[in-house]
């Protein structure tokens, strides 16, 4: 029996999508600078709002900081359950940076 996994219809799309784009191209194109600012402001990886809230994404996304418009301002106008994909989608992220960065930034990886 092989998985698939449930697909769950987005509500608001265009929230969705910006905010999709943007966790999308700091991992694309920044990984390093993103987990040098997280790493930089005391945070933990897997802390997703926690991230947001500290404007992680708009001290290395241009195309964000132009927008003038907040990361978690966009998470916040998702409803729940888009919420919960974004969550999945930045975590999902998260498992394709390279070993090499994960050991450099180790710290943030560590559970206490």
């Amino acid at each position: 029996m092989v998985f698939e996994k449930a697909e769950i219809k987005v509500e608001k799309e265009k929230e969705f999508s910006e905010l999709r784009a943007v966790i999308a191209r700091a991992f694309a194109n920044s990984t390093e600078k993103f987990l040098h600012q997280v790493q930089r402001k005391g945070l933990r990886i897997r802390r997703f709002e926690e991230i947001l809230a500290a404007r992680v994404f708009e001290a290395i996304d241009a195309t964000l900081l132009k927008s003038k418009v907040a990361a978690k301002g966009l998470y916040d106008a998702l409803p729940l359950p888009d919420q919960g994909q974004m969550r999945e989608f930045y975590l999902s992220e998260l498992e394709q940076i390279s070993v090499p960065l994960r050991h450099k930034f180790h710290k943030l990886y560590q559970y206490y």
